[in-house]
């Protein structure tokens, strides 16, 4: 594309959309002229930042569609109907198309956990480069510090203090995923070495069981969360890597939003697993019940993921933001 003459041909025809975003009030046939106008010109920018991208012009021009957008489109605030749509269309959908990343994420980084537990439960030598026998002794007795950790503080604090670290996990996976997913990958080997270190250890002295009654409550619910977070941020950097027919600006915005949605949907799951962890466990229910509950949570939310999720995907949804608030592009060709 010759970048001066593309100009010269809509010059004249950006400048009209700029004047007549000026006026406060229209006739019929100028609000006519003015989408007419906003839809050339989000096709014009589209083609500069595709073809010839010039920073001061594609500035000009995304200026001059947001304006354009906003007069046409009016503007629009939060609703109820958003919260709706976002919590039974939007954020569902966004996990279930993602289910063929972070479902292998999940599997593959149990089987590791499993592995590492496994090693470590019967390997005294790898045992004594973690602690000093007497360290782990305090950590794997009863009553020792792997069973009174959930009763050390005050049940809404600990609640509160493990959702915020769940959810600054769950939204470094999201956003570092960018970084050809190397991040992503460092922060889940450290979740799964710990899960790991404490199956190891409660294993060699007898007491998997102990562990696993205190774990798997509030465990399944938030790993499944720490999964899904995973795997999208991993699909996020193979988008930098293969955007597929997209151009990669397009693949990633659209991946993107999508992920920031996730972001919110899954600090809200990772709510109800830390008040699960916060209540639940510390709890003096039998360890059946504890487990039931948390088992129950996880059910309930891999229905909503594939009951609704799957329902909404297969009718278009995609957990990016509705097409009206997208930036205009052209078609690419496949």
């Amino acid at each position: 594309m010759d970048l001066d003459v593309f100009v010269s041909a809509h010059r004249a025809e950006w400048d009209r959309l700029d004047a007549l975003l000026r006026r406060r009030n229209l006739t019929g046939t100028e609000a006519d002229e003015l989408v007419t106008l906003y839809q050339r010109t989000a096709t014009h920018l589209s083609l500069i930042q595709s073809s010839a991208p010039d920073p001061q012009l594609t500035g000009r021009l995304s200026q001059l569609v947001a304006r354009a957008r906003s007069a046409v489109t009016g503007t629009r605030r939060a609703s109820w109907r958003d919260v709706t749509r976002f919590l039974t269309r939007s954020f569902p959908a966004a996990v279930y198309r993602a289910r063929h990343w972070w479902v292998p994420t999940a599997l593959a980084s149990t089987a590791l956990a499993a592995l590492l537990g496994w090693w470590i439960g019967t390997h005294p030598e790898v045992r004594s480069s973690i602690a000093a026998p007497d360290a782990l002794e305090a950590l794997t007795r009863p009553g020792g510090q792997y069973e009174t950790y959930y009763s050390s503080h005050p049940a809404a604090s600990f609640a509160a203090q493990v959702w915020t670290n769940n959810a600054q996990a769950a939204a470094m996976c999201l956003v570092l995923g960018v970084f050809l997913c190397v991040p992503v990958l460092w922060i889940l080997f450290q979740n799964m070495l710990n899960l790991g270190i404490g199956v190891g250890l409660m294993s060699s002295a007898g007491r998997l069981d102990t562990f696993l009654g205190l774990v798997l409550p509030h465990g399944l619910l938030e790993l499944t969360a720490v999964f899904v977070a995973a795997g999208t941020g991993l699909r996020l950097g193979w988008t930098v890597i293969d955007p597929g027919p997209r151009t990669r600006r397009t693949a990633l915005a659209e991946e993107g939003r999508a992920a920031l949605g996730m972001a919110i949907g899954l600090a809200l799951v990772l709510f109800v697993s830390g008040a699960i962890e916060g209540f639940v466990t510390p709890s003096g229910l039998p360890t059946w019940t504890r487990i039931t509950i948390g088992i129950a949570a996880e059910l309930a939310f891999l229905a909503y993921v594939y009951v609704l999720g799957g329902r909404a995907a297969r009718t278009g949804d995609t957990g990016d933001v509705e097409a009206a608030e997208r930036s205009a592009t052209v078609p690419t060709a496949a």
